[in-house]
């Protein structure tokens, strides 16, 4: 009898234990802000993308486990979520630093480029190949100043604006130098 009674009592104990339990509302939240953080960051958006969705997908899991009452495992993924979210911010600046090494190497160049282009095109004006000058000069000028916007990108930070922008420029001069050179062949002929 004294056994059953026990029994009953720590049955009963257990239930009031378990409904005691509370959500890990603090832990939670700070989840939320870490992603909203990294959220925001704009580096952390723009290198680090994979990690940011590991981030947003670990919050949802604390939310679908919170929402079922299995209170540490939502615990558990709000930790995830956190070191996800500062590990996105971390990821970010360590690519957007990679970015501005990378944009001063590929802007470095750049002006020297154009200038060759610029040399080649007055050579094919000199030796009188059929091209469209008036049109060569506007991608050359076009390419100057996009070279400018391309330096004050880099200059502001904006390093995969930047790198995208002298990209661009030198397919263009590539394309120029390539109608060049097919001048040339067609005037040898």
């Amino acid at each position: 009898m004294k056994i059953k009674r026990l029994y009953f009592v720590l049955i009963i104990i257990s239930i009031f234990l378990s409904g005691c339990e509370q959500p890990p509302l603090a832990e939670m939240e700070s989840a939320r802000e870490a992603v909203f953080r990294a959220e925001n960051d704009e580096n952390a958006v723009l290198y680090a993308a994979e990690t940011l969705a590991r981030a947003r997908s670990a919050i949802d899991l604390m939310q679908q486990e919170a929402d079922s009452k299995r209170y540490e495992a939502a615990k558990t993924h709000a930790a995830e979520a956190v070191a996800a979210a500062e590990k996105a911010i971390a990821d970010g600046r360590a690519g957007s630093q990679r970015a501005g090494v990378g944009s001063i190497s590929l802007i470095s160049g750049l002006r020297q480029e154009i200038e060759e282009t610029s040399k080649n095109v007055s050579s094919a004006r000199y030796a009188l190949m059929d091209l469209d000058y008036d049109a060569l000069d506007r991608r050359i000028i076009n390419a100057h100043n996009e070279a400018d916007r391309a330096e004050f990108d880099q200059a502001a930070g904006k390093y995969q604006d930047a790198i995208d922008r002298a990209a661009a420029i030198r397919a263009d001069l590539a394309n120029i130098n390539q109608m060049v050179a097919n001048a040339a062949v067609i005037r040898k002929k």
